[in-house]
C-alpha cells in the first residue's frame, strides 16, 4: 500500500539518486535494441537556469522518456558550453577581475577554476527538473576533448580549402573587443539623429549629405548620389570637399542608393555599415581607418583623436555648427546592429580574421533543411530565411584570451603558415611549438593568439557526443534528434548542418524539434533588466519538477508559454490525484497477480475501450513530438472517465466482493490494474517522478522492471476494444452525471438515497446495478418517461427521478 501522503521534496531527489545509482539511463554501446541518439544542447554557463531552460528541457526529455519506454536505446549526452564571450562576462563579474587586465595565462586559469567550482551547481539544475540524461556522458566545451575535435575541424578545412584568412573590414565590438559574425548581430530600435551637413564643391556649390553618423567625417572617401537624381546630376564626376579635412573627395553615381531616403546624397566613410564595405571593394577606394578596436578615434581623425564614437560625433556636429554648415537635424528612430552579448552597436574595423567559405554552398544548405524532419513543420522557414540572407563568409576568429586556441603558427622568416600534426591536439599556439622546422628552415615561429568563435566548437556536438564512443560511432551519428529552442536555429542549428555537410556530407540529424520560449505573465521575454524573471528553483521549492514539468506539457511544440502560478498549482494538484487514487486502487490490488480474464463486465469492457483508445492517440501523439496533446488526453481521462465515473462505478465490487460473481471481482481487479499502469506509463515520460514512486511500491513486484521508465509502453490491444460497450457505459456516465446534477439541484447529499430513475435508453440496461450502487438509487428502470425531469447533452435521454 501507498503512504498517507507523497512528499515531492523528499521522493524528487531521493528518486533522482535512484536513478543514477542504478544506472537506469545508462547507455549500453553493445545493446542489439535500435539506437536513438540526442545532441543534447549543452547550456552555456553564465549564470543559472532560468525558466526558459526548465521549459525546453523538460520537453525534450518527454520524447526521450518515451523513446526510451518504447524499446530504443537512449543516448542522451549532456554538455556544458563554457568557452564562449557569456562564460567570460561571467567569471568576470564573480570574481571582480577583468579579461583585458591580466595576461591571458593568469585569465584562463582563473576561468578554468572557476568553471571548477561553479559547475557542479549548474549541472545540478538539469538534474533537479528531472531530466534523463546518462549523466556519466558528460562534456564541456572547453575539455581536451572538444578541444582536439574543434582544432582538428579547423585543420581539416584549412586543408580542403574552406578555412581562408584575410585581413579585412568586419563587424568588431568595441565593448568585447573582438570581431563577431553576422549571426551574433542583434537588430534593435535606437533613437538618434539625421544631421544634414553641407560640404563644399567643385562645382561652386555645396551638396548636402544626411547621415546618423557625423562622427566618421574623417573617414569620407566618397561622396555617392543616385544617377536618376535630377537634384545631384550636375554634381556627378565633381569633387566634395571634406569639413575640417584638407581632402577632397569623388561624387560618384551609385545605383544602390535610395533618392528618396535622407537627402539622397550618401557620404561613403570606412565605415559606417556593410555597405560601405561593398562600396569600397567595388570601386578600388583605399581605406581611411580612423576608429580603434577600443571605439575611441585614432590620430587620422585629427583633433577628435581618442574620443569615443558619441563624444567626437558631439564634437563635429558642434564644429560643424560653428562653421553654419548643419542645414538641420532630425530626430529618428532607426534600427542599428549591435552585438546580441552586449547590446553594443557594432563597428567595422579592418582586422585580420579566419573565415569559413560557405557562401557558394548556400543551394546545399537549403536542400540540407529539406531533407530533415522538422517538427513543428514551419520553423523550418527560419532555416530558409538565414540562409537566403547570409551576406557573408563566417568569421570563426575571435580576439580573447579564453576558448579554443586557433590552431596555427606563422613563420618569423617566411610568414608560412604552420599547422600541428592531428596527434598533437589540441595545442596552444602561443605556449607550444611545432615539432618541425618550415620550409624554407627556419625553426622561429609566433602563435596566432586568436581563438575559435565558440559556434565553431558547439557546432560539432554530435560529433563530440558520438566520439565518447568510437565503438559505436556509425549507430550514433548522424544522431536521431535535435532538440532545441527557436532563437538558436540560425546560431547552433545552421552551422551545426554547416560543419557536419563540409566534413561528412551528411545532415547531422533526421528529425529536429523546436521548442518555443517561457514567457511572462504578460507575455513578455523574461529578462533581468525588465524585472520580470520567475525562477525554476523557487517554483520547484514549492510545487516540485513534476508540477513545473506538467507547465512545460501544456503548450504545443514550437509555441511560447506565458507562466501563470495557478498552471504550477493545477499540476501539483494532479500530483496529488494521482497518488490518492493510486492508493485508493492499490488497497484493493494487495497481493493480486494481473492474470486478463476470460469475461468482462460491461462497465469494464467501456473503461477497457476508453484507455485503449487513449493508448493509440498518446502513442501516435509522441511520434509526432505531439507532447501536449498526449498529456491533454491522459489527463482529461483520469480525471472524468477513471476518477469521476469509473472508481465510483467499481466500488460496489471492490467493498463487497461477497455480493458478486467471482469473474466479476477478478474483471474489475484486471481492469483496475491494467487501466492504472496505463495511466502512469502514459503520463511518466510528463511526471516522471510521482509515477516511479507508485510505480516501486506496487507495480515493480508484477512487472518485474526496475523503473517505470524501462519498461514497456502501453500497446494498443484491439481484444480489449468494444465499441458497443462503450456506447453503453458512455450513456451510463450520462445518467449518472444527470443524477448528481438532480442531486446538487435539490440540495441532496451525492449518498442521499432514490427510490427508482426510468430512462428511456435500452443500450444501458447491461450497467443498471452499476448506476443504481453508484447513486444509491433502489431501483434503475428502462422504460418510456412519462415526464422528463433531466435531458442530458450527449445522448439527449430522457430520465425520470422521483426521490
Amino acid at each position: 500500500m501507498l503512504p498517507k501522503d507523497y512528499d515531492f521534496r523528499e521522493s524528487e531527489e531521493r528518486l533522482q539518486k535512484f536513478w543514477e545509482h542504478e544506472g537506469v539511463f545508462k547507455f549500453n554501446p553493445e545493446s542489439e535494441m535500435p539506437i536513438f541518439a540526442i545532441d543534447t544542447p549543452p547550456p552555456t554557463v553564465s549564470g543559472k537556469m532560468h525558466l526558459g531552460h526548465a521549459f525546453s528541457y523538460s520537453q525534450q526529455d518527454f520524447v526521450v522518456r518515451f523513446k526510451r519506454m518504447s524499446g530504443f536505446e537512449m543516448f542522451y549526452p549532456f554538455g556544458t558550453d563554457d568557452n564562449g564571450l557569456a562564460t567570460i562576462r561571467l567569471v568576470e563579474k564573480m570574481t571582480g577581475k577583468k579579461e583585458k587586465f591580466m595576461s591571458r595565462k593568469e585569465f584562463i586559469a582563473l576561468v578554468l577554476e572557476t568553471l571548477k567550482q561553479i559547475r557542479p551547481s549548474y549541472v545540478r539544475d538539469w538534474k533537479r527538473i528531472g531530466m534523463s540524461c546518462d549523466w556519466s556522458i558528460y562534456y564541456t566545451t572547453i575539455d581536451d576533448h572538444c578541444r582536439r575535435i574543434s582544432q582538428k575541424s579547423f585543420i581539416d578545412l584549412f586543408k580542403s580549402g574552406r578555412v581562408y584568412r584575410k585581413r579585412t573590414p568586419f563587424m568588431w565590438c568595441p565593448e568585447c573587443r573582438t570581431s563577431i559574425a553576422q549571426v551574433e548581430l542583434k537588430d534593435e530600435q535606437k533613437e538618434s539623429h539625421f544631421v544634414y551637413m553641407k560640404f563644399d564643391t567643385s562645382i561652386g556649390e555645396q551638396i548636402t549629405i544626411a547621415t546618423t553618423r557625423p562622427e566618421l567625417l574623417p573617414a569620407c572617401v566618397m561622396v555617392h548620389v543616385h544617377p536618376n537624381d535630377e537634384r545631384y546630376k550636375k554634381f556627378i564626376g565633381a569633387k566634395a570637399k571634406i569639413p575640417f579635412f584638407n581632402r577632397e573627395v569623388d561624387i560618384m553615381a551609385n545605383a544602390d542608393v535610395d533618392p528618396a531616403f535622407g537627402s539622397g546624397a550618401v557620404y561613403h566613410c570606412t565605415f559606417g555599415d556593410m555597405d560601405d564595405v561593398e562600396w569600397l571593394e567595388r570601386y578600388k577606394i583605399p581605406a581611411i581607418e580612423i576608429m580603434g578596436k577600443d571605439g575611441r578615434l585614432n590620430e587620422l581623425a585629427g583633433k577628435y583623436a581618442g574620443l569615443k564614437s558619441n563624444e567626437a560625433r558631439n564634437a563635429i556636429i558642434d564644429d560643424l555648427k560653428a562653421e553654419n554648415r548643419i542645414e538641420k537635424i532630425e530626430k529618428i528612430t532607426h534600427v542599428v546592429n549591435t552585438h546580441e552579448r552586449c547590446a553594443t552597436p557594432i563597428e567595422i574595423l579592418m582586422t585580420e580574421q579566419w573565415f569559413i567559405r560557405y557562401m557558394d554552398l548556400k543551394g546545399d544548405f537549403l536542400k540540407a533543411g529539406s531533407e530533415m524532419n522538422w517538427f513543428p513543420a514551419f520553423m523550418r522557414s527560419r532555416y530558409d530565411n538565414w540562409i537566403k540572407g547570409l551576406k557573408w563568409d563566417w568569421n570563426v576568429s575571435r580576439q580573447r584570451s579564453f576558448g579554443v586556441p586557433v590552431p596555427v603558427w606563422f613563420c618569423e622568416k617566411c610568414g608560412n603558415i604552420m599547422l600541428p600534426e592531428e596527434t598533437d591536439l589540441p595545442v596552444d599556439p602561443t605556449i607550444d611549438k611545432p615539432k618541425h622546422a618550415c620550409k624554407c628552415g627556419s625553426r622561429s615561429f609566433h602563435g596566432d593568439p586568436d581563438v575559435l568563435d565558440t559556434w565553431a566548437t558547439s557546432s560539432l556536438t554530435p560529433q563530440i557526443a558520438a566520439s565518447l564512443y568510437p565503438q559505436a560511432y556509425g549507430r550514433l551519428y548522424p544522431m536521431s534528434l535535435r532538440p532545441q529552442a527557436h532563437d538558436i536555429i540560425t546560431f547552433w542549428l545552421f552551422n551545426t548542418v554547416v560543419k557536419s555537410r563540409m566534413h561528412n556530407n551528411v545532415n547531422p540529424w533526421n528529425d529536429i524539434m523546436i521548442s518555443g520560449w517561457a514567457l511572462d505573465p504578460s507575455g513578455k521575454k523574461m529578462s533581468k533588466s525588465k524585472g520580470n524573471v520567475v525562477e525554476p528553483q523557487a517554483l520547484m521549492d514549492k510545487y516540485g519538477a513534476d508540477a513545473l514539468r506538467f507547465w512545460a506539457a501544456g503548450s504545443k511544440l514550437g509555441e511560447d508559454l506565458a507562466y501563470m502560478e495557478k498552471d504550477f498549482v493545477t499540476g501539483s494538484k494532479f500530483v496529488t490525484k494521482l497518488w490518492n487514487a493510486s492508493k485508493f486502487a492499490l488497497m484493493h490490488l494487495q497481493g493480486y497477480e494481473p492474470v486478463k480474464p476470460e469475461k468482462f463486465s460491461e462497465t469494464d469492457k467501456w473503461l477497457l475501450t476508453k484507455i485503449s483508445d487513449i493508448i493509440k492517440v498518446s502513442t501516435e501523439s509522441f511520434e509526432n513530438y505531439e507532447y501536449s496533446r498526449a498529456k491533454a488526453e491522459i489527463d482529461n481521462f483520469f480525471w472524468h472517465t477513471f476518477c469521476d465515473y469509473y472508481l465510483e462505478m467499481a466500488k460496489d465490487r471492490l467493498y463487497n466482493p461477497k455480493d458478486y460473481e467471482e469473474w466479476e471481482i477478478n474483471s474489475a481487479k484486471f481492469t483496475l490494474y491494467y487501466t492504472l499502469l496505463a495511466v502512469l506509463k502514459i503520463i511518466a515520460p510528463i511526471t516522471p517522478h510521482i509515477t516511479e514512486e507508485i510505480y516501486q511500491h506496487h507495480f515493480k513486484r508484477t512487472e518485474k522492471h526496475k523503473s517505470i521508465h524501462v519498461s514497456e509502453w502501453p500497446k494498443y490491444d484491439s481484444s480489449l476494444v468494444n465499441k458497443k460497450s462503450e456506447e453503453a457505459g458512455d450513456i451510463a456516465t450520462d445518467v449518472i452525471a444527470a443524477v448528481r446534477k438532480f442531486k446538487s439541484a435539490n440540495a441532496m447529499p451525492m449518498n442521499a438515497p432514490l427510490r427508482y430513475v426510468t430512462v428511456d435508453s435500452v443500450a444501458v440496461k447491461p450497467l443498471l446495478r452499476d448506476i443504481e450502487k453508484t447513486m444509491k438509487i433502489e431501483s434503475v428502470r428502462v422504460g418510456s418517461v412519462k415526464e422528463k425531469t433531466i435531458e442530458t447533452e450527449r445522448f439527449k435521454l430522457a430520465l425520470e427521478i422521483m426521490k
